[in-house]
């Protein structure tokens, strides 16, 4: 049977950040083929594609991506942690499921399908393009490190690009020009401020101003400066929308980036159940089935140095895919 550890390590050696994903992909296609798995590789763009491999079909689809964010770090065994980009985000889930796979085919269950993605961390565009895809199961098993627990519903994402305009001058003369940065600079601290939806399950909604851009030389009063802006949603997006609109007329331009629905997931007995605040491939994989999320390793070591995953949790995990995906094909 497949030793998962040693397959996370082989996967965990390939760099597969976004965009440069083609060494993991050929690794897990060919592993795939050499096993008698009807193999499929969906082109995405240009050297990058999705993985989806199928036996009878009908049944339940192990699913989860190969990109990684950046920079790469090798992988290490210290005791009972297996470290290194991937590990548990999600590579690691990619070997769980591989080998949870190969056992369920051993023993004689055909109706299983595995699908891994690229593009994940940096706008899903292999899931959006795996949604073409002609898929038969009735249940989505999707791989993300949720502790192994199965999630009961995770928050939603809006990204929005907040821009300021000014009027450019020498830095000695300011009286001439008008700056951008400082019109941006008193209105992004009062964003906390506006109000935002609530969800018994999911919480807050919750923003992050995650990068803040402006001016060209210090000598000369900005003419742009802009912010992007995390949004993490527990209701429908419009409520959030109006209320930027609302706090931004007249003082900025808005511009929506990529936006993904909260979601509540289906759940089944003998599993610890709890939600999570980030959002996943699935909200774009509605073809594919009815959803679950779970996947072993914490989201809070997850794009850190020190990304890790527990050797004894790994393994647990090839088990736990096993007993959801009979679960789900006795229902």
């Amino acid at each position: 049977m497949t030793d998962v550890v040693a397959l996370a390590a082989e996967l965990l050696a390939i760099p597969s950040t976004t965009g440069e994903e083609r060494g993991a992909v050929d690794f897990v296609a060919r592993w795939l083929v050499s096993r008698g798995w009807n193999v499929h590789v969906q082109e995405v763009s240009r050297g990058r594609g999705n993985v989806w491999a199928s036996r009878a079909g009908g049944g339940v689809t192990l699913s989860t991506h190969l990109d990684t964010v950046p920079p790469y770090v090798p992988p290490r065994l210290e005791g009972d942690l297996l470290f290194g980009r991937g590990a548990c985000d999600a590579k690691g889930i990619a070997a769980a499921m591989l080998a949870a796979a190969d056992r369920l085919v051993s023993s004689g269950e055909q109706r299983v399908d595995l699908l891994f993605v690229v593009g994940e961390e940096k706008g899903s565009d292999g899931a959006r393009a795996a949604n073409r895809l002609p898929a038969t199961s009735r249940f989505l098993v999707n791989g993300e490190p949720t502790e192994s627990k199965l999630a009961s519903g995770a928050k939603g994402s809006q990204r929005v690009m907040v821009r300021t305009r000014g009027k450019p001058a020498h830095s000695a003369y300011p009286q001439l020009g008008q700056s951008a940065i400082d019109p941006l600079l008193e209105l992004l601290p009062t964003v906390k401020a506006l109000p935002m939806p609530n969800d018994p399950m999911l919480g807050e909604t919750t923003v992050n101003i995650g990068v803040i851009r402006g001016g060209t030389e210090a000598n000369i009063i900005p003419e742009h400066a802009e912010a992007e802006l995390m949004f993490r949603l527990v209701s429908d997006v419009a409520p959030l929308r109006a209320a930027l609109e609302n706090w931004a007329k007249g003082k900025a331009e808005l511009e929506y980036g990529s936006h993904i629905p909260m979601q509540k997931f289906h759940t089944i007995p003998g599993f610890e159940i709890a939600p999570v605040a980030y959002t996943s491939d699935i909200p774009l994989l509605d073809r594919w089935g009815t959803p679950l999320l779970f996947g072993p390793g914490s989201i809070h070591v997850a794009h850190t140095p020190n990304e890790h995953v527990s050797v004894t949790e790994l393994r647990a995990a090839v088990d736990a895919y096993e007993r959801i995906t009979r679960s789900l094909l006795g229902t």
